[in-house]
């Protein structure tokens, strides 16, 4: 958990994500990224610099088999302020609209229903679990899909709803996350949503792995690519000024 926190503390000191006094809701899904982000922040928030609040957001969408109660013991144990927001999202995606593609619109319809909880609750920044392989294959899927090159951004600011998005552990690699979230003992929510394992990103992801056996690196390569290229919100050198 050291060499975590380690890799969150200067990635949200790379690109200035937490400002003094503020405070930052975690969206948990119950998956093993946004549940280590947001241990990573509860703990990040005894030693850091700069004084902030963490607070928990899990939008329930009636995905039979799903249950955060053990998320919600170890909020208690973390001291961290959890909110569930029900949302009949699977019902609307699979029941009632039935979508052949439903990823799309699971992801607006969860974006809206956070958005507005967000307001509600008064807080306009949110952590995201977005990892360094994440990036990757963002990347990479839209160079393959759309044909242009670009990436989400580190810090993200949505004018329209006036909330930042950060992503703490751009830093770690997924397989560092994997074992981190075993040792802590995290209470992954196991997601049995039927798209689950058959879209794009998997697709890349498994792409990558057969890419690695011929061209070693080839991930860090392509992240560090992203940071000097003049994408958006990536460069180093711009934050520093």
């Amino acid at each position: 958990m050291q060499h975590i926190l380690g890799r969150v503390r200067r990635c949200v000191e790379d690109y200035h994500m937490i400002e003094p006094g503020e405070t930052v809701a975690v969206g948990v899904s119950g998956g093993k990224d946004s549940l280590l982000t947001l241990v990573a922040l509860a703990r990040l928030r005894a030693f850091y610099p700069v004084a902030f609040q963490v607070h928990a957001i899990t939008l329930e969408t009636g995905t039979p088999g799903m249950c955060f109660d053990a998320v919600a013991d170890l909020c208690r144990e973390l001291e961290v302020p959890y909110t569930r927001i029900s949302v009949p999202v699977y019902q609307i995606v699979f029941e009632e609209r039935k979508e052949k593609n439903p990823c799309s619109l699971c992801a607006k319809l969860r974006r809206g229903s956070l958005n507005t909880a967000l307001g509600e609750l008064g807080i306009s920044k949110i952590a995201l679990g977005h990892h360094f392989d994440d990036a990757v294959e963002t990347m990479l899927m839209n160079l393959l899909f759309e044909g242009r090159i670009g990436c989400f951004q580190p810090v993200t600011y949505l004018d329209r709803s006036g909330i930042t998005q950060i992503r703490p552990l751009l830093y770690c690699h997924e397989d560092e996350v994997r074992r981190a979230a075993e040792r802590l003992r995290l209470p992954v929510v196991q997601n049995p949503c039927p798209a689950n394992g058959s879209t794009r990103r998997q697709e890349v992801k498994e792409l990558l792995v057969q890419l690695e056996q011929r061209y070693p690196n080839l991930r860090q390569k392509i992240f560090g690519a992203v940071q000097r290229y003049p994408l958006y919100g990536w460069n180093l050198e711009e934050m520093e000024k």
